[in-house]
C-alpha cells in the first residue's frame, strides 16, 4: 500500500515537539488507519521502536504483573523480546489493540511520571473497555480521535495540493463562484469519494487502479468485520440487539423522516431493553448521532432529546456498501444519489462535519412545518445548515432566518449542487466544501 498522508501526521510530530508531552491514545473505529500512522511516524522519528500488539501477541499481557514500575515493565518486556532495546529519550513504545489489555492504560501515569520513554496506544476501544481505560488512566495521558479519511486526505490522495485546496477556501472566504473547472473537477472527485468513502485500504485501491474494481466487496467487508467485532466486544450488552440496529441503519436512513425507532427495529422491541446499544455503537466509531433540538437556540448541547434521534454511518463508503443490489446499480451506473431520498448527502455531510469536531443536530417541529438538517454555530449565533439532494426551495430555511421567535439564528447555510453564493440570508456552498466549514467560520 502507497503511503496515504494523513491528518494524524502532523499532529504526532506536534506531540513529539512538546516537552511536556503524556502518553497519547489514538482512538477510533476499525481499519481507518491507526496502525498504519503510528508505524510510520514512529519509522521516521525514533531511533528505537518497541511495538506490541496485545491482539497479535497475547503473551506480553502479563508485562503489567509485577506493578507498575517501568524498570520492571521492561525487564518483563525483555524477557519475551531480548531484541527489543530501551534507550533513554531515543525510544517510543508502541501498545497497540490496548483494548485486550486493560492494565496498559493503569501503566501510563508510571510512563508519565518517569518520562525516559515517549509512549503511544491504540486500538479500536469499543464500547465499555474504553471506558475502564478513561477511569484507570484520568490525568496522565491525551486522547487523539481519528477517523477515516475526510474529504481532504482523499484530494491529498489523488495528488491534490495545499495551494489548490487554499484556492477554494480564498473563494468561500470571498463569497466568490469556483471557476467552472473548479467546479466540475471537485463535484466529480466528491462524487467518488461518496461512493468509496474513507477507509485507506479502499481508497488506496481506487487511487491506484483508477478504477472502482473491487471497492465494493471492500467495503461489504468492512461491514462483516464490524458485525464479527460486535459479537467479540460486546460485553454485558445483548450483541443480538446490537446488531439489530447496525443493521437496520440504512432502513431507517431510507425513511422520510429518518428518525431511528426502537419499536420497528424488532416485533415488540422496548427502548428499556435497548439501552445502552445505540452508545455502543457511537463509542466504537461505527455510527454518528444526530440528536433532535427541543427548539433551535442555544445552547447546543444541553437543548436536545436524548429519545428522538437519527443514526448515520461514521463512514459514507460503508453506507454504500449497505445498500441492496438495485440500488448500488443505480449509483455506480447513473451516479444516482438521489436513490435513497437524500440521505447519501446527509450522510456524508454529518460525517464531514463529525471529522471537523462537531455534534450533530437537527430540529422537526411537531407539526412537521419546520425541518433543518444539522446545525452547527459561530462564536455569537446558531446556524441551521440545510443539504439539498435537488435544488428545490429552501422554506424552512427561510423561515428559520425570518422569524423573529428564533433570536439566535442570524444566517444559514445551504449546501447542495450549486455554486458559491450569498443572497443577504443564507451562504449557498457546494457539497464538496463541508470540509472547509469550521475554519471558515473561525476566520470569516
Amino acid at each position: 500500500m502507497s503511503r496515504l498522508r494523513r491528518k494524524i501526521d502532523q499532529y504526532l510530530i506536534n506531540w513529539k515537539n512538546d516537552k511536556d508531552k503524556m502518553p497519547l491514545i489514538v482512538k477510533g473505529a476499525r481499519q481507518i488507519g491507526k496502525t498504519y500512522a503510528i508505524e510510520n511516524f514512529a519509522r521516521n522519528n525514533y531511533k528505537n521502536v518497541v511495538e506490541i500488539n496485545f491482539a497479535l501477541e497475547k503473551q506480553y499481557k502479563d508485562i503489567f504483573d509485577d506493578g507498575y514500575n517501568i524498570d520492571n515493565i521492561i525487564k518483563n518486556i525483555s524477557l519475551r523480546n531480548p531484541d527489543f532495546k530501551f534507550i533513554p529519550n531515543e525510544t517510543l513504545i508502541f501498545f497497540d489493540e490496548i483494548q485486550e489489555c486493560i492494565n496498559t492504560a493503569t501503566s501510563l501515569k508510571a510512563f508519565r511520571e518517569d518520562g525516559r520513554y515517549d509512549v503511544i496506544c491504540s486500538g479500536s476501544l469499543m464500547g465499555i473497555n474504553y471506558k475502564e481505560i478513561e477511569s484507570n488512566s484520568v490525568g496522565n495521558k491525551i486522547d487523539y480521535s481519528m477517523y477515516s479519511m475526510d474529504f481532504e486526505e482523499f484530494l491529498w490522495a489523488k495528488g491534490y495540493k495545499e495551494e489548490q485546496i487554499e484556492d477554494l477556501y480564498k473563494c468561500m472566504l470571498e463569497t466568490k463562484p469556483l471557476s467552472t473547472v473548479q467546479y466540475e473537477v471537485m463535484m466529480s472527485n466528491f462524487k467518488e469519494y461518496m461512493v468509496i468513502g474513507g477507509m485507506p485500504a479502499i481508497v488506496n485501491k481506487f487511487v491506484t487502479q483508477k478504477n472502482y474494481s473491487g471497492t465494493l466487496e471492500m467495503q461489504k467487508q468492512i461491514l462483516l468485520d464490524y458485525e464479527e467485532d460486535i459479537t467479540k466486544y460486546a460485553n454485558g450488552l445483548d450483541q443480538g440487539k446490537i446488531l439489530n440496529v447496525y443493521r437496520k441503519v440504512p432502513t431507517f436512513l431510507g425513511n422520510k423522516n429518518k428518525k431511528f425507532q426502537i419499536s420497528k427495529v424488532e416485533n415488540g422491541a422496548r427502548s428499556r431493553e435497548y439501552v445502552g446499544t445505540i452508545e455502543w455503537l457511537d463509542n466504537a466509531g461505527i455510527i454518528n448521532i444526530a440528536y433532535c433540538m427541543e427548539q433551535p437556540e442555544l445552547p447546543l448541547g444541553g437543548n436536545y432529546n436524548p429519545d428522538n434521534f437519527r443514526l448515520y454511518f461514521a463512514d459514507t463508503g460503508i453506507l454504500i456498501g449497505s445498500l441492496d443490489d438495485e440500488a448500488q446499480e443505480d449509483l455506480r451506473n447513473n451516479k444516482n444519489f438521489n436513490t435513497y431520498k437524500g440521505a447519501i448527502y446527509e450522510n456524508v455531510v454529518g460525517d464531514m462535519l463529525v471529522k471537523q469536531g462537531y455534534k450533530l443536530y437537527f430540529y422537526k417541529n411537531e407539526k412537521g412545518t419546520i425541518e433543518m438538517d444539522f446545525f452547527i454555530r459561530d462564536k455569537d449565533s446558531l446556524i441551521p445548515v440545510e443539504v439539498k439532494a435537488n435544488d428545490n426551495a429552501t422554506i424552512s430555511l427561510n423561515n428559520l432566518i425570518d422569524s423573529d421567535k428564533y433570536k439566535d439564528i442570524k444566517y444559514g447555510i445551504k449546501l447542495c449542487n450549486k455554486n458559491i453564493g450569498f443572497n443577504d440570508k443564507f451562504y449557498t456552498f457546494p457539497y464538496f466544501l463541508t470540509f472547509l466549514l469550521k475554519r471558515y467560520l473561525k476566520e470569516k
